[in-house]
């Protein structure tokens, strides 16, 4: 199960507001993508475009090179952010209805829903309503419903969303499994320090416009040099405030956070730390996503 998603071009106007503007990237199989943006930046519009949910006024959506059609899009699993199960039907009857509709026989689709909730912990409730369900197993039951068919391509929209730590860990699990099964796994979340642990790459949008993209080790590592150096005793790092080309971003604890100039040696930093007290840390750090994101939205 090898694939690769390709948007091209994707415009999409509402009246005077222009959700898409000519935005373009794409999907490889076997890795999660993180699909990050303010509220309000396309994301979902971007989703909802790939499964023909919403019309384009320019733009293409292409599966392995190919225009996108409905054959392609049954090969594809969604999780949109709003309910998009029945909330009266059983989650068990539900999964299998679901997995017959994407032509898969009653005894594949009774297998697969056994096989889904039991891997997502909620095997004890395929005889209950969905509406009866705590937010978290509905979560993993709509989480069930887009993987039951077997999907190449997996898109998510906040998939988590309100959940706690037990829950997220296991729809994470579940993600990185996928991709590494060789599925094409996009998923949105404001949750950067989540996606920073699961995604392999981001993809990151504004007002319809690509802003950034890349690996999220390379994203990390690029731009100033970042230094955290605490010295015994100081509270404030007023020995780093006079070092030229160095930037206090943030004391904390009397942990400094500092920013360096490209002109800045990190051995000069370190004797004039030295001059101060005992250094008790000294390491470079990798930037946040968080960062990375802020930045991106300036």
């Amino acid at each position: 199960m090898e694939g690769l998603l390709e948007l091209e071009g994707l415009t999409r106007r509402f009246g005077a507001l222009t959700a898409l503007d000519g935005l373009s990237f794409s999907v490889p199989a076997g890795q999660v993508v993180g699909f990050l943006g303010p509220n309000g930046a396309g994301k979902t519009t971007t989703m909802r475009a790939v499964f023909g949910l919403t019309d384009l006024d320019a733009g293409r959506v292409k599966w392995n090179g190919a225009a996108v059609g409905q054959a392609e899009r049954r090969r594809f699993g969604y999780m949109p952010e709003e309910r998009g199960l029945y909330p009266a039907m059983l989650v068990g009857e539900q999964l299998e209805y679901l997995g017959r509709l994407h032509a898969m026989s009653a005894h594949d689709a009774a297998a697969a829903t056994k096989a889904w909730l039991e891997r997502l912990g909620v095997a004890d409730r395929a005889g209950s309503k969905v509406e009866a369900l705590s937010h978290g197993n509905q979560q993993r039951v709509q989480l069930a419903a887009a993987l039951v068919h077997g999907p190449e391509l997996l898109v998510l929209d906040e998939p988590l969303a309100g959940l706690d730590p037990t829950g997220i860990d296991a729809i994470g699990d579940v993600l990185v499994e996928q991709a590494r099964a060789g599925c094409c796994v996009l998923f949105s979340s404001h949750q950067l320090d989540q996606v920073e642990d699961l995604c392999e790459v981001v993809t990151i949008i504004d007002h319809g416009r690509l802003v950034v993209t890349g690996r999220v080790d390379d994203l990390a590592t690029s731009g100033a040099r970042r230094l955290v150096v605490r010295v015994a005793g100081d509270r404030d790092a007023s020995w780093a405030c006079d070092i030229a080309g160095v930037n206090v971003s943030e004391v904390d604890g009397g942990a400094a956070r500092l920013v360096l100039d490209e002109s800045v040696d990190s051995d000069s930093v370190l004797r004039a730390a030295m001059g101060a007290g005992r250094v008790t840390e000294f390491v470079f750090e990798r930037r946040r996503l968080s960062e990375v994101f802020r930045e991106a939205l300036a």
